[in-house]
């Protein structure tokens, strides 16, 4: 169940080059979010009318509290790094589906993340009991890979070869001989459409998280679509709506 609320800002630190960490309070969101899921900020400036789409990378809901973790994208996330602690914004949420947690559930999980797809990669390891191999890929600059190291086992792949492998993702599993029963993954296109093709190969179990510009982000513009092999039943078409139906699919459910 979705709520749009005023959430306040607890704190707000740089941990990147433009890549911002943003605690904020929003109980009535945090007690039903699950991994996977993203919530809307809108932007104060009301010139800019349709709201930020922006992962959930740590869900506390002892504490009624979301991490956010996102990067400088344009004028509205720019907007959203100068807010400091006190300072409040509305936002709705959760939104869209999260990660099937129960297919990992004894079973041997591989999880991927490249880019800005790595912080909705933390609380879904963190939701996850039993083996984990987690395999992050940066271009060049690395953040989070700390925290991640006291979920599971860390891989680390590097455009640039600064670090762990040189290559993406998948040149990380291949070098190291990884092996799974359940990929679950978020990143760009083209790591997704390969990742897609090696769980194919590989007869693995495998749900991906698109990254995609939305508009209004609860399914009703279908301005964040992508190709399925199923009709939708919203728009008659070979269509899925990522911020409705997603943004989490199994990967053989969709087209990239």
């Amino acid at each position: 169940m979705k709520v749009k609320m005023n959430g306040k800002i607890v704190t707000q630190e740089q941990i990147g080059t433009g890549i911002f960490s943003l605690w904020l309070q929003a109980e009535e969101i945090a007690g039903e979010a699950r991994p996977g899921q993203f919530v809307s900020l809108y932007c104060r400036d009301g010139s800019r009318l349709l709201p930020r789409p922006i992962s959930l990378c740590e869900i506390d809901d002892a504490q009624g509290r979301l991490r956010l973790v996102y990067r400088i994208a344009g004028k509205g996330t720019e907007e959203f790094s100068r807010l400091r602690q006190g300072d409040t914004i509305e936002v709705m949420g959760p939104l869209g589906n999260g990660f099937p947690l129960e297919e990992a559930r004894g079973r041997k999980v591989l999880l991927m993340g490249g880019g800005i797809g790595i912080p909705p990669m933390l609380e879904t390891a963190r939701s996850i009991s039993g083996e984990k191999q987690i395999v992050l890929g940066y271009r060049d600059e690395r953040f989070l890979e700390e925290e991640f190291r006291k979920e599971g086992t860390v891989y680390v792949a590097t455009e640039d070869g600064s670090a762990g492998t040189r290559g993406n993702v998948l040149d990380a599993v291949r070098e190291e001989k990884l092996t799974a029963d359940v990929i679950f993954a978020c990143g760009p296109t083209p790591m997704l459409r390969a990742v897609k093709q090696y769980a194919a190969e590989n007869d693995i179990a495998c749900w991906i998280s698109l990254e995609e510009r939305m508009a209004c982000g609860i399914g009703a513009c279908l301005a964040c679509v992508c190709q399925s092999k199923e009709v939708d039943g919203h728009s008659n078409v070979h269509n899925k709506r990522i911020c409705k139906d997603g943004p989490v699919f199994k990967a053989s459910e969709v087209e990239l």
